[in-house]
């Protein structure tokens, strides 16, 4: 393996440039890496604050390691605590939010087959991300 081709083994994903993921239909920041196969990343979500419901061709795994998520997943809502995980299949429509209560960090895991920007809005707009009453940029100037 020449030089060009070494992989890195080790992220300190905590430490790394954080960056807006799918703005466009989510307030979610983080960092990222990203293999052949599988891609991950530790992201954070505002309290209040979260992804419209979307959907894309990867299968997803959050797991909460601090705050609470509130799920909703084909239609169904879970709140998802820290040290739970939420599956989400592939082409699966969800939405993801911080409960109001605190912010909310998680470990993202999903697979590479398709490209990681391919975010369908379930509505067909790409206006931006969720907010819950009284949260997000027009609660932050008040």
């Amino acid at each position: 393996m020449s030089a060009t081709q070494k992989t890195q083994y080790v992220y300190a994903l905590d430490k790394m440039n954080q960056q807006v993921v799918h703005g466009e239909v989510s307030t979610s920041k983080g960092a990222a890496a990203s293999g052949e196969r599988m891609h991950v990343g530790l992201v954070h979500k505002a309290r209040g604050t979260g992804s419209r419901p979307h959907s894309h061709p990867n299968e997803q795994f959050n797991f909460v390691l601090q705050g609470t998520l509130q799920a909703e997943i084909d239609g169904k809502t879970y709140l998802v605590p820290k040290g739970s995980v939420i599956h989400i299949p592939a082409n699966t429509v969800h939405s993801i939010i911080a409960t109001p209560e605190e912010d909310v960090i998680f470990y993202v895991c999903k697979d590479t087959r398709h490209s990681l920007g391919n975010v369908i809005a379930a509505d067909g707009k790409y206006d931006g991300p969720r907010y819950e009453p009284g949260f997000g940029p027009a609660a932050s100037q008040k």
